[in-house]
Order: C-alpha cells, then sequence, then structure tokens
C-alpha cells in the first residue's frame, strides 16, 4: 500500500501538484487548484476558438454585455445604453471605476479597438460589421455604433458568450492585427494572469484583481456580479486522467473540469465529492472540413462523409452513459427554437454504400483524408473512428496524433494536407455557440473571413443575411430551417451528436456557475 502512494504521489509531483501552495503564494492565502480539460499554451483569446483559450479569457478580461443564466442579455462593463428611434444608433456608456491591470482606466477607445479586433475574427462579429456603418468616440465612457440599417443582434453580438468572446483589452493591444497573436496579457477582468508563475505543460496562475469593480447585481450566468472569493486560482495541467482523478480524492486538487465519464462512478461514490453539470445546455461533437484542399474542397465528397458518418459511435465511445448524450440531427441544437432535422433525415447513419456511390459520381482519386488527432482531449481521442467509419465509406485516411495544442497551431495553416496542412479534425462544441447561423462559427461560409476550413459559399451567406433581417422568432426559424438545408448540400462540418459532461470539485467548493463557461468568480472554497 505505501508502495501504491508513494507512487500516487510521485505523479501528482510529476503532473505540477504539490500538497503546499504554488510558487509566489503567500502563506496565508487562499489557492483553489483546478485541472482544466486542457493545458494551455495559446492566450490570446480572439486567436483561437479553443474552449481552453475562452476559458483563459474570462479569467483576465471582462465584456460589455453577458448571458445571464437564462440566455437573456444583460450589460456588463456598460453601465446604460440607448438606442435612437430610427433604430439605427446605439449609444453606450461603461461603468464608472473600470480598471485595466496595469491601473490605466478602461476608454471607449480601447472598446472600439477590441470590437474591430474581434470582429475581424468572428463569424458573428464579420456579420455585425457588415450592417455596421461607424463606430466613434464620443467621450472617454461613451462610444457609438452606428448602423446601415436595422439589426436586431448587436446586444447578442457583443455579449456573445462563447468562442469567440468579444472581450475588451487596452487598444494598445487590441490594435495587434487579428491573424497575429498578441503578446501583452493585460485585461480588465476579476483576475490577473501571473505571466511570470506561468509554466507551460504544468501551471497557469490567476491572482484576484484587487481594484475589479463588480457589478450590483448577483451573479448569474456569465452576467452580473464577478466577485472573486478566493486569492488565487492555479490552473495545473494533468494530462493522465486517472492521476487527476486520484489527485480529487485525496484533496491534493478541488475541481476537475472534465472528469472521463468512465471514472465518474468512482468520484460520485466519495462522500466528499460533488458532480454535477454546471452547463445543462450541453455541447456538441463535430467535425470540421477542410474546403481548400483535396478532398473536401469537393461538396459531394463532403456529403459522402456525412453518409460514412454516424453520431452513435462517437457518444457510445467518448460519453458511454446514455444519461449523459443524445443523438441528434438538429444543427442548431435539438429542444431549441431552431432545431430541426431537415435536410439530415438519411444521413450520419453510416450508409457506407452510399458514400461510396458518391465519391464515385464525384470522381474522388484516393486523395488521403489527413485528420488531426489530438490525443490528450476527450473530443480528439474520437479522431480514430473518424478514421475508420470513413475507411469503410471509401476514403483513404491518414490519421497524425499530436498534442491539442498543436492541433491549434497547425489548424491555422493554409497550406495543402502534403505541405503540412490538414483536412479535418474532430472538435466539440458547447450548444450555447450554436444556437443559430449567425452565433455558429462553422456556419459561417465567407471565404477567406471564414473561420478555419474556410467554406465559400454565397448562398449561406445569403440566408445568414437573411436571418439577421429576420423580424421575428417565427421568421428566423424559417430561415434556420433553410440554413441547414442548404448545409446539407454544401456541408462546412459533421454535427456528431449532444452530451453533457458534468464537474467533479470537493465539496468544500462552492458557487460555480451554470454558464456556457467554466468560470471561477463566485467560487470560494470552506478550509
Amino acid at each position: 500500500m505505501q508502495v501504491v502512494k508513494r507512487a500516487m504521489k510521485a505523479a501528482v509531483v510529476a503532473a505540477g501538484l504539490a500538497v503546499a501552495a504554488g510558487p509566489g503564494t503567500p502563506a496565508s492565502a487562499q489557492t483553489l487548484k483546478v485541472v482544466m480539460h486542457s493545458d494551455v499554451k495559446i492566450l490570446d483569446p480572439i486567436w483561437t476558438t479553443a474552449y481552453i483559450v475562452r476559458n483563459h479569457g474570462y479569467m483576465v478580461y471582462d465584456t460589455l454585455f453577458a448571458l445571464d443564466d437564462k440566455l437573456a442579455v444583460q450589460p456588463q462593463m456598460v453601465d446604460r445604453w440607448t438606442l435612437s428611434p430610427d433604430k439605427l444608433v446605439y449609444t453606450f456608456t461603461l461603468r464608472d471605476g473600470l480598471k485595466f491591470h496595469d491601473g490605466k482606466p478602461v476608454t471607449a477607445e480601447d472598446c472600439i479597438a477590441s470590437i474591430r479586433r474581434w470582429a475581424a475574427r468572428d463569424a458573428m462579429g464579420q456579420k455585425l460589421m457588415d450592417f455596421t456603418k461607424e463606430l466613434a468616440v464620443v467621450d472617454d465612457r461613451t462610444f457609438t455604433l452606428t448602423l446601415k440599417e436595422p439589426y436586431g443582434l448587436v446586444l447578442e453580438s457583443l455579449g456573445k458568450p462563447s468562442s469567440l468572446v468579444p472581450f475588451i483589452m487596452p487598444k494598445r493591444v487590441a490594435d495587434t492585427p487579428a491573424n497575429t497573436q498578441i503578446t501583452e496579457f493585460v485585461g480588465s477582468g476579476p483576475f490577473v494572469f501571473r505571466r511570470d508563475l506561468w509554466r507551460a505543460g504544468e501551471t497557469l496562475v490567476y491572482e484576484k484583481f484587487k481594484d475589479y469593480k463588480p457589478r450590483a447585481e448577483p451573479a448569474s450566468g456569465l452576467a452580473g456580479g464577478k466577485v472573486v472569493k478566493v486569492d488565487r486560482v492555479e490552473w495545473l495541467a494533468i494530462s493522465d486522467p486517472q492521476t487527476a482523478v486520484n489527485a480529487l480524492l485525496s484533496g491534493e486538487i478541488d475541481l476537475i473540469e472534465q472528469p472521463v465519464i468512465e471514472l465518474l462512478p468512482l468520484l460520485e461514490k466519495d462522500r466528499n465529492i460533488e458532480v454535477r453539470d454546471f452547463n445543462p445546455l450541453g455541447s456538441q461533437y463535430s467535425f470540421r472540413f477542410n474546403t481548400l484542399h483535396k478532398p473536401f474542397d469537393n461538396a459531394k465528397i463532403r456529403q459522402a462523409a456525412l453518409y460514412a458518418l454516424n453520431q452513435k459511435d462517437f457518444l457510445v465511445a467518448g460519453v458511454g452513459n446514455p444519461k449523459y448524450f443524445r443523438e441528434c440531427k438538429a444543427v442548431f441544437i435539438c429542444g431549441t427554437p431552431n432545431g430541426t432535422d431537415k435536410g439530415f433525415e438519411d444521413k450520419l447513419e453510416s450508409n457506407f454504400a452510399k458514400s461510396k456511390e458518391l465519391l464515385k459520381d464525384a470522381g474522388y482519386d484516393g486523395s488521403p483524408v489527413v485528420i488531426l488527432y489530438a490525443t490528450d482531449t476527450n473530443t480528439g481521442r474520437l479522431s480514430p473512428i473518424v478514421k475508420a467509419l470513413l475507411e469503410r465509406g471509401g476514403f483513404t485516411v491518414d490519421i497524425q496524433p499530436m498534442d491539442w495544442q498543436t492541433v491549434l497551431s497547425r489548424r491555422a495553416r493554409k497550406e495543402a494536407p502534403s505541405a503540412g496542412g490538414w483536412s479535418g479534425f474532430m472538435t466539440s462544441w458547447v450548444s450555447a455557440d450554436l444556437l443559430d447561423p449567425i452565433v455558429s462559427s462553422f456556419v459561417g461560409a465567407a471565404c477567406e473571413k471564414a473561420a478555419i476550413g474556410w467554406p465559400c459559399d454565397q448562398k449561406l451567406e445569403e440566408l445568414r443575411n437573411a436571418y439577421a433581417r429576420a423580424p421575428d422568432a417565427a421568421q428566423r426559424k424559417a430561415v434556420a430551417e433553410q440554413v441547414q438545408l442548404r448545409l446539407a448540400e454544401y456541408p462546412t462540418f459533421a454535427h456528431l451528436g449532444q452530451f453533457n459532461i458534468p464537474m467533479a470539485r470537493r465539496k468544500s467548493v462552492e458557487g460555480n456557475l451554470e454558464a456556457p463557461a467554466p468560470v471561477f468568480w463566485n467560487v470560494s472554497k470552506k478550509p
């Protein structure tokens, strides 16, 4: 038994953990130690849609608006706003006393620069800018957004809850070109990132920003008062799921963001552990196509992939327990206003004969599908299923293992697969990112402005514009259905089922909020 204990302790230490406080921690500081779903190597939350970087963003930066736990848009950094009678001019005034971590005040210029940088990368931001005539400073705390024509998703855009989030940065940082990663990480959010203590592959350290001014309202979802109740949060990189679970059971860490589903029964049996889902809307598995190069530059070949794949294999392998997953052919999420299976009734059923038939009609020449296989994430580990199903459907597949951080870097490359590029990769989105054709990044098809994969389809973009102009929910639903029908003809990704992954935390931890992203304000820790 002592040998087992020593071995476990060695594994925990090797993963970057220690029972004592981390580097630079005052002896009296209250520190929350957590294991997130991935390590962090990229720190620019506008450069990548990766959720681990979005999560980092919520620690460091703040937003103009935010969604509460009912998914309603609420002011966050904004104190008040008005809309002109012709519905063309929005005027926003910031709350008094907002500061960046370097002590400088947050200004209207910072906000405008941040919106522009975000909008250059994000599908919803791009659509907002299509309708925007001008962003202009009124005074230090006030700016206007003037539209070319009425657009009903302005506040929803500025309060976008997940990747990419319109985080506010200092103008000097936000002026960095959108395709270049920032090198300075100063926000005005509730935590300060201790870059001097950052150890890639081991630890990220965030300390309470003592000059942060929370809103007066109670915390709700991503909105309300961001009251920090601990002195410090440490994200600890532990790639081995069993080691992380053992550390939680022993009390050496406080929380695991996404424990492996197979280990949940072990955690649920421990009276000191609570297993709870803080994102009830759940998530959706996705396989993203690169439309720039063979073989997925051909829409019919992408259709063949939709016929070769199926949802159940991914859900059973990735989640296992049926109470945590749901087969769903709705691109815009089952159980929501835009949910429908139109266009996909006969797809995602592993009809290999139909896949082979489409490949023959399309003149498929055997060009390999190069899959980026992230071996260190729960979703990435499903990549071999993609390979097996596509091969049975008539494809040639080259699967290339790497860690998730390497995937994030490589998927930004536009070279051909044979020159270091890629054809596809597995990922997942929280459902809040997928509720309509504007917010969903993988639906955007604005060519070089589109998200990684760079689909280019005028009809999809026309339909997205029609959705943005639709005056009511009924008309938006009708347009969303037309978008899904077009996605069945011009696939930009394969949606591979809905699922939920609960969080595991020690019962000494309280206050986690139900939200599309894990956040650490409002969280307290008993001694």
